[in-house]
């Protein structure tokens, strides 16, 4: 199994190249990007991230310290406005209090230590976790998503309806620990997700048939 999926990680990388995810000059523009793409179309977050820096607002004490409505009016594009302030700014809190507004102290600490902690901020799921951790503080971590499962079963990796914590123990009990390779594979997963591997699979146009 792990030889298969290393051999689908080359001919995915072959037809899609690197996919240069997540998107973001900053890690903390990362962890935003991460809480406001819940339910709404990247394009939508590019727009917020945009209000958000071009009000000087992208800083981790100038958000803990702006007001709710601020924050909501700002990030308004990404829809569920009021509920992702709450989110966000439970998450910045937790940074600013525990960390001294510190990234680098949060990216000094254990993996699963740090996910533990992430879990436990109000509306901050396992996806949403695990993105956090993977694409703003580099730690080796395999991100599940829909994409994700729909690949497995899609390609008979997996037998049945796997939850997050068994789909993501599949790769990462069959994959290399390593940043890298768990960024790039989780991202071009997505975008064989998005050009053939639908719920209703396009099997004759899969760039892995055969693989």
């Amino acid at each position: 199994m792990r030889q298969r999926l290393l051999n689908i990680f080359d001919i995915l990388l072959e037809t899609f190249g690197e996919r240069h995810w997540w998107p973001g000059e900053t890690p903390l523009e990362i962890i935003v990007g991460a809480v406001l793409t819940q339910s709404t179309s990247w394009k939508n977050v590019e727009k917020a991230i945009a209000n958000l820096k071009n009000s000087g607002l992208m800083d981790i004490d100038r958000l803990y310290e702006a007001p709710d409505d601020v924050v909501a009016e700002k990030i308004r594009s990404s829809g569920y406005y009021n509920l992702k302030t709450k989110r966000l700014k439970n998450i910045i809190k937790v940074i600013h209090d525990e960390y001294a507004s510190s990234i680098e102290q949060l990216k000094g600490k254990e993996l699963f230590m740090l996910r533990d902690k992430l879990l436990a901020v109000k509306g901050i799921g396992e996806e949403t976790a695990d993105s956090i951790l993977l694409y703003a503080l580099d730690k080796p971590i395999f991100v599940i998503d829909a994409y994700t499962k729909r690949f497995l079963a899609n390609h008979g990796l997996y037998d049945g309806k796997c939850t997050y914590v068994q789909a993501q123990e599949f790769f990462m009990s069959n994959l290399p620990t390593d940043v890298y390779l768990f960024n790039e594979y989780h991202a071009l997963i997505v975008a064989l997700g998005q050009s053939s591997c639908f719920k209703i699979p396009k099997c004759e146009e899969c760039q892995l048939k055969g693989a």
